[in-house]
């Protein structure tokens, strides 16, 4: 079963792992950072209190992260898990915690139209898919987005 916790500064290392495997990278279409701004990067999420975002623990390890945020007027849910953690079921457990848990509607989703996976899991979590987006990435040239909305 998936259990969020709070993040800890002993999960950034981890954290760091994980999102530098290239075949994650390659899936979610984002970029891994750099070790410095990466940290740099959670140290502000960390101490942002407007951000809400928890460790996804399976079996008392780091399996990833799962966050949310405001971005123009849209509160947004994401989340990375390692590598060796996917095809277990975790992913959608630990999204179906979080939402319950976060009472605000609607809530969104961006994924990379490529990552079936990502896509099967907010599904299963109730999210719908409301619209396509285009991104031009210097990394990965042209990305299509899939926007997804959570309202129950």
């Amino acid at each position: 079963m998936a259990v969020l916790r709070d993040v800890i500064e002993d999960d950034l290392p981890v954290f760091f792992e994980q999102q530098r495997d290239p075949e994650a990278v390659e899936m979610a279409a984002f970029p891994a950072r750099e070790r410095e701004a990466f940290f740099e990067h959670w140290h502000r999420i960390m101490d942002d209190d407007e951000l809400i975002v928890q460790t996804i623990v399976s079996d008392g390890e780091v399996a990833g992260n799962i966050s949310s945020w405001e971005r123009e007027g849209k509160r947004l849910v994401g989340y990375w898990l390692g590598r060796e953690f996917w095809g277990r079921g975790l992913a959608t457990r630990a999204l179906a915690e979080f939402v319950e848990e976060l009472t605000i509607r609607p809530l969104y989703a961006e994924v990379a139209t490529t990552n079936i996976g990502s896509i099967r899991v907010l599904e299963k979590c109730g999210f719908a898919r409301v619209g396509t987006e285009t991104e031009q990435d210097e990394t990965f040239g042209k990305i299509e987005i899939l926007v997804m909305e959570l309202v129950g």
